[in-house]
């Protein structure tokens, strides 16, 4: 997690110099200022411009901000800035002392909530924290996905199920994948022909058109490989087109999608590389030989192999990119694009 901290007072600033080497040695990738008068005194950057301009910057680029501080100047430096849930930083105000670690925003999905507990652990502050779930004691959706890299399709359906939790109704639970651990208490597990009764449910998959629930919260696991071969010069709209259209036609989520894969001779092939940037993914490639090596039942090309020193590339790299995962879609072409899609082995943890 990239972590910026910022402290204002000479207290403050010790606790910056102690949290930020302390963070570190946890695996936090630490930024860290204080403003001029003490900076140079801790090791610190120099907060060297307007506070509401560097907190811009950190919103962008930041995966949380700890201010070391008032509450309202952390508030009023990050209000200009401030979208959704779904983008925001986590934002965490610790008192100059170290008294309290306050989750004040992105507590959930932006992990401020565990973020506000690690450092209490490490400094002896009390965490506070305000999010219902969690002072109920209760599952919280946002955080179980978040842990387990699984993205939303709906934050509306996922305040139902969070209301319907504190609210002690039962809520649904269905799963494409083994679950480590015990499932909460909140939950009822789907079963074949079993009828909730309940309306809200949670159903973790790569497919779209499964519906166990009469609102179902669907759970989006990112553990997918399109494995791609293309012409030279192929455009990244008409790739882009070819992914969508196996994509639909197999009602799987885009969203799943976590890498795409070819051979190494397509490592600079600009239409690739557009649309892994375009879909904000990897985009990973392998040699001849490597691919040879993956087994399984393959769609063999001649002419593929005379070209590229293999008989099937989308389907080899999909399948090796996915960690010699499941092929779940064969070769498809047209256009001078192949595409074939691979799931990577996943499992549903409750006890992160």
């Amino acid at each position: 997690m990239r972590l910026a901290v910022i402290s204002f007072t000479q207290h403050g600033s010790r606790l910056n110099k102690m949290v930020s080497k302390a963070m570190s040695l946890q695996g936090y990738d630490c930024d860290s200022y204080a403003i001029k008068k003490y900076a140079s005194s801790y090791g610190l950057k120099i907060l060297d411009q307007p506070l509401q301009e560097w907190t811009g910057e950190m919103f962008e680029k930041m995966d949380a901000i700890l201010f070391i501080g008032a509450t309202g100047i952390a508030v009023r430096s990050i209000a200009p800035f401030v979208q959704s849930k779904t983008k925001d930083p986590a934002i965490v105000v610790m008192d100059e002392k170290g008294v309290f670690a306050i989750s004040l925003m992105s507590g959930h999905l932006g992990g401020a909530n565990e973020l506000a507990g690690v450092l209490a652990n490490l400094t002896g502050a009390i965490p506070v924290i305000t999010t219902a779930t969690d002072v109920n004691g209760r599952f919280a959706v946002d955080v179980f996905a978040r842990k387990n890299g699984l993205f939303i399709s709906s934050m509306k359906y996922a305040k139902e199920i969070s209301a319907d939790v504190l609210d002690e109704k039962k809520i649904g639970f269905y799963s494409d994948y083994p679950v480590i651990g015990r499932i909460p208490e909140e939950m009822e597990v789907w079963q074949e022909g079993q009828v909730f009764e309940g309306t809200n449910g949670i159903c973790i998959s790569v497919y779209e058109n499964k519906e166990p629930y009469r609102q179902t919260l669907h759970l989006i696991p990112r553990i997918l490989t399109a494995g791609v071969g293309c012409k030279k010069g192929t455009p990244a709209e008409l790739i882009r087109e070819k992914i969508q259209k196996v994509l639909e036609e197999q009602h799987i989520s885009e969203r799943s999608i976590s890498r795409i894969a070819s051979i190494d001779l397509k490592a600079e092939e600009k239409g690739l590389l557009e649309t892994a940037r375009d879909l904000n993914v990897k985009f990973v490639t392998y040699t001849a030989e490597e691919l040879k090596n993956v087994k399984g039942d393959f769609t063999e090309s001649a002419f593929v192999a005379s070209v590229t020193g293999v008989s099937n590339v989308c389907e080899r790299s999909a399948v090796r990119g996915s960690d010699y995962g499941v092929l779940i879609c064969r070769k498809t072409a047209g256009d001078g694009v192949t595409v074939a899609l691979a799931v990577e082995e996943y499992m549903v943890d409750f006890t992160l």
